[in-house]
């Protein structure tokens, strides 16, 4: 069966991220937990499929405050398909030199910040646009994506350089370049991704790193509760505590 196959694939690709990464993790859950130590923010990137990691942390049950989604809306709503917001305009902004910079004039960074950029591959210009500035503004850089696979992979942006050129600290999520991952009979590309699942399980890696460190410090953590629990009367208040601090956050309180 396919699906064997698939889910094969992907345990594969979970125990390579176990056996290879975990002191990369580390070093990027120590850079994370100073940020929110600092009442900062560990800003989070990417595009395409790479925006659904950010998704997943926040905010998100068991998520915590800290971590600071920018995604832009014409590089990840492309489910339309064709008309308008359609992949061929993704597949055309994701490679626009400049939109980076553009994007990154809407927020306000420290260089206490971090910056987490997705990236399978690390060759197009807006997540190295974004990537340069984060640099140019003194952020630590931590990049996740198919490092490995990707050296040698000739940029799309006229620095010459790569995302993971430039990264500060990288987690390697050990993903096939292809990223498809299943033959079929009778056709040239493979089927069945595995990098959303390689992303989500480094996050999760990582983010509760953050969350051991943090609690270990004795910092008090902003986690976004099950609001599902039967018996839990006090989840929709520790949800809006939760909020109410994101919010004093953002406002820079």
């Amino acid at each position: 069966m396919l699906a064997k196959q698939w889910l094969e694939n992907a345990k594969s690709v979970m125990d390579k991220i176990e056996s290879t990464q975990l002191e990369n993790i580390k070093a990027a859950a120590h850079a994370m937990a100073d940020t929110i130590e600092a009442g900062r923010w560990v800003h989070t990137f990417g595009c395409g499929h790479a925006t659904l990691p950010i998704e997943e942390m926040y905010p998100r049950i068991g998520g915590f405050v800290g971590f600071h989604p920018m995604i832009e809306l014409p590089l990840t709503f492309f489910t339309n398909i064709v008309g308008g917001m359609n992949v061929h305009d993704f597949v055309f902004l994701e490679r626009v030199e400049g939109y980076g910079i553009e994007i990154m004039k809407g927020y306000t960074f420290d260089k206490r910040d971090c910056m987490w950029v997705f990236s399978h591959t690390g060759i197009n210009a807006v997540n190295i646009d974004v990537a340069l500035e984060a640099k140019r503004l003194g952020m630590k850089l931590i990049v996740f994506g198919s490092a490995a696979e990707a050296e040698g992979k000739q940029t799309r942006h006229s620095s010459g350089k790569t995302i993971f050129q430039l990264a500060d600290i990288i987690v390697d999520t050990c993903v096939p370049i292809q990223d498809a991952s299943v033959k079929l009979k009778n056709h040239f590309d493979k089927i069945g991704p595995v990098s959303t699942m390689a992303f989500v399980t480094a996050v999760w890696m990582t983010v509760t790193t953050v969350a051991e460190i943090l609690a270990d410090r004795g910092v008090k953590l902003y986690i976004h509760p099950s609001h599902n629990v039967p018996g839990d009367t006090t989840a929709r208040d520790r949800l809006t505590e939760a909020l109410d601090m994101y919010k004093k956050r953002i406002a820079g309180v």
